[in-house]
């Protein structure tokens, strides 16, 4: 029988959402292990002087505990 977690994290990239799932995903995997999915809860785009600076997601992930 397995357990799941399920966590909240945010995170941002200059580039696109895709890049910012990427690098969420990445970064939690270092410290987290057995992730199995992510679900992308919002987006959001920070806005400076008329232009896309930063896309952020809000990821719920959810892993297996050991």
């Amino acid at each position: 029988m397995s357990v799941a977690k399920i966590i909240e994290l945010s995170a941002e990239s200059p580039k696109s959402f895709e890049d910012a799932i990427q690098d969420g995903i990445s970064r939690a995997s270092k410290t987290i292990h057995g992730i199995k999915s992510a679900w992308v809860k919002e987006q959001h785009v920070v806005v400076d002087n008329g232009k896309v600076a930063l896309y952020r997601v809000d990821l719920k992930v959810t892993f297996v505990l050991d």
